[in-house]
């Protein structure tokens, strides 16, 4: 009997890593933090959510500046910005040809504005991805509810979106699906919608209700001990994100934390009798105000720093992308507080990982030696195509970093080559502290894309990590000491 669970154990483990990513999701979480921009009608009515009855009168951001997103998201250390191009009210930050719930008819420069031009502009200019979100619920269109007709709205205003504003690196869509002017809910053709996406923007990833980028699952901030990109591909399915998604505004569910039921997403045990698997990596997203949208009563609720410093942490360092939401005022401009508050982050975020300590350590590893006869000095560089990766059925690594002197280290960044899918299922950390010999100081599960351990911060002269367990065969990456 034994000897048959380790036969099975081990057809399970080629299966799994037989599951890798697309070139698009590869660089999607290669941009591990990014930025959201909520604006919209609601930000002139004091709503999260709109009715979709608002007049475009209301809107207009006279002193809008797109290049002063772009610079605060560059200085917060981001690497894209998604603006909602449309939100559930159905009203357009651009001059769609499809509606009248539109810029066009706003005050905003007369009328001649377009928004989502001006940030893909600023983003280009400032280096920056550029993404879009338009919610398939519109509270405004008469057509909302009548099927193959709303369909084509839809895909219209999605056509606009695809071809006048350039690259688009993601198309952002939640599952929220509430009632139409007429009473009625929309049966969303998803398929349709996505396949207008791989036709006009094919790098482009479908986040959240798409196959391709995953809903970590909550708005809090709060990330899975183990957080897996390999999982049931009945997961990728828009239904079972639309259940799980919003339907209503509601504050509780902004501060609702992950169900218990689906903390252990991608385990061994849970993917055993799954027919079939996909990579889906997740995303944690959520907002620097208790709000999505600006309201000038949470001014003095702005996230503190060591929040944040701990959501990038855990969220960055923890196999998922970041996506920090920003909400301008009624004037256009950021809050001097967000601004204060991001560039505060951008700097933790430089300073912390500016220096890598393991660029001075003499390396070694058990097994000595790669599949590929490589050694493991190759960690050193944060590259794919510099892996290690013993032998297939040597499912434990030992990696050892010695320094001739003692160095003060806080952070240990490990990352797997994920083009070789999800491997390790375990690792221990153990710090050589002066004085005090081998420590251990972390117990982990899995590394992913990226895994970040916070160390102690005592002097040391030595680092183990000891990976104990690995799918097939451990594959390693990166290892930086900060």
């Amino acid at each position: 009997m034994e000897r048959r669970m380790s036969y099975e154990y081990e057809e399970l483990d080629k299966r799994l890593v037989s599951i890798v990513p697309s070139k698009r999701q590869v660089e999607y979480q290669e941009r591990e933090f990014y930025g959201f921009i909520h604006f919209t009608v609601n930000t002139y009515t004091n709503r999260e959510w709109g009715l979709g009855d608002e007049s475009p009168e209301i809107f207009n951001p006279y002193n809008l500046d797109a290049e002063s997103w772009g610079k605060t998201a560059v200085c917060a250390g981001m690497r894209g910005l998604i603006l909602t191009c449309k939100h559930h009210d159905g009203f357009c930050l651009w001059p769609s040809k499809y509606t009248e719930h539109s810029i066009k008819n706003s005050p905003y420069k007369d009328g001649k504005g377009d928004i989502v031009k001006e940030l893909s502009e600023a983003c280009k200019k400032h280096g920056l991805k550029f993404g879009v979100y338009l919610s398939p619920w519109d509270r405004n269109s008469a057509v909302y509810g009548s099927g193959k007709e709303y369909d084509d709205y839809y895909i219209n205003q999605m056509t606009e979106l695809l071809t006048n504003y350039g690259d688009i690196y993601t198309f952002w869509m939640d599952g929220a699906c509430g009632e139409g002017p007429n009473g009625k809910k929309q049966v969303y053709d998803w398929e349709r919608y996505y396949a207008k996406v791989r036709e006009l923007q094919p790098e482009a990833v479908l986040s959240i209700s798409g196959p391709d980028v995953r809903w970590c699952g909550n708005e809090a901030g709060i990330v899975r001990k183990s957080e897996w990109s390999v999982v049931s591909k009945a997961m990728t399915s828009p239904a079972l994100t639309a259940e799980l998604s919003q339907q209503e505004d509601s504050e509780e569910f902004r501060k609702r934390a992950i169900d218990p039921t689906k903390e252990e997403l991608g385990s061994r045990e849970v993917l055993k009798d799954e027919p079939e698997l996909a990579w889906f990596p997740a995303e944690t997203d959520l907002s620097i105000r208790p709000g999505w949208f600006y309201h000038p009563e949470e001014d003095d609720k702005v996230r503190s720093l060591e929040n944040l410093k701990d959501i990038y942490l855990k969220s960055v360092g923890g196999n998922t992308a970041l996506l920090l939401n920003i909400c301008p005022m009624k004037d256009g401009c950021l809050h001097e507080n967000d601004v204060k508050r991001l560039a505060e982050l951008g700097d933790f975020i430089r300073e912390s990982f500016k220096e890598n300590l393991a660029d001075k350590a003499d390396i070694t590893s058990l097994p000595e030696k790669g599949d590929r006869g490589e050694d493991i000095t190759g960690i050193r560089t944060d590259s794919y195509e510099t892996y290690f990766k013993p032998e297939d059925g040597h499912r434990e690594l030992s990696i050892n970093f010695t320094w001739k002197e003692g160095v003060k280290a806080a952070y240990l960044v490990l990352k797997e080559n994920i083009l070789l899918s999800q491997r390790v299922e375990k690792f221990k950390v153990y710090e050589d502290v002066k004085g005090e010999g081998l420590v251990e100081v972390y117990d982990g599960t899995v590394i992913g894309y990226k895994r970040i351990v916070k160390l102690s911060g005592k002097e040391i002269t030595g680092l183990k990590i000891d990976i104990t367990d690995a799918r097939v065969a451990p594959a390693i990456s990166f290892v930086g000491v900060y």
